[in-house]
């Protein structure tokens, strides 16, 4: 009879999950632990390289619960593939497919002559940003599609690969079905990438704040997070379309993430 691949077929373990990783294969990086709560590892399995996210607080596991019912909907090239979850003696366990490429908000030291991803990503030629950006946008007409409403998407959830110039996306733990009333004030996430209504408790969070969200992810890699028209990188017709999506009042802003990505699109065909 056939045994059960240690990281693929298992349901359950009855040991914590370093030494399991340990027991089974290497564990060959540890990442610095989430604000959420979170722990992380690279490990080698039978050759192949996997990410391991782990919880053991109650808060953080019904977040990687909730990634399991979003990767279950969602499906997209740029996505890692959650390939299984199980429990620990003491948590919650996702395996995914390892990715290569660089966080633009990197989980490690930097030597003392690299740049920044980010300001990396962010000097590269526009055109490049751009197709770049078009696969966030890509991915994120699926998430609408699949009737999710995005939290806590940042900088720091993007890979990129700079020698294959291939993006991916990860961590969707904060992935809500749509839409939802914010109960808690402060929503997680970077202020840098979110809404007005993020901030007050009671208000609706819905399309158009991830169409707000979408638009500052455009100055934020093509203007190295600046709102000057002067940093852009873009034509004036993308500079006009990540303003509007932008706007405070969000009856003012593209009313779906379709609607902004058809206009983004528009916008693009002149650059």
């Amino acid at each position: 009879m056939p045994t059960q691949h240690p990281l693929l077929e298992i349901s359950e373990i009855n040991t914590n999950i370093e030494a399991y990783l340990k027991q089974i294969g290497e564990l060959t990086y540890r990442f610095p632990e989430h604000d959420s709560g979170c722990q992380s590892f690279r490990a080698v399995v039978d050759n192949q390289r996997w990410f391991i996210k782990y919880s053991s607080t109650p808060q953080s596991i019904k977040w990687l619960k909730q990634a399991v019912h979003f990767h279950a909907s969602v499906q997209h090239e740029a996505l890692p593939r959650l390939h299984n979850a199980f429990f620990t003696l003491d948590g919650f366990v996702l395996v995914y497919n390892w990715v290569d490429g660089e966080g633009l908000r990197p989980e490690r030291e930097l030597g003392p002559d690299e740049i920044y991803p980010r300001d990396r990503f962010c000097a590269l030629p526009a055109a490049e940003i751009i197709d770049a950006l078009n696969v966030i946008y890509d991915v994120h007409i699926l998430i609408e599609k699949r009737g999710f409403i995005a939290e806590d998407f940042y900088d720091g959830c993007i890979i990129y690969d700079f020698e294959k110039k291939q993006m991916h996306l990860y961590d969707f733990d904060h992935y809500h079905p749509a839409p939802f009333v914010n109960d808690r004030g402060r929503l997680y996430g970077s202020t840098r990438f979110m809404a007005p209504e993020e901030f007050q408790k009671g208000a609706r969070i819905d399309e158009r704040t991830n169409v707000f969200m979408l638009g500052r992810t455009a100055f934020v890699l093509l203007a190295n997070s600046s709102d000057a028209r002067d940093d852009w990188k873009g034509n004036d017709a993308m500079w006009h379309v990540a303003k509007k999506a932008t706007q405070p009042d969000k009856q003012f802003r593209y009313q779906s993430v379709q609607e902004f990505v058809s206009a983004w699109h528009t916008a693009i065909a002149d650059f």
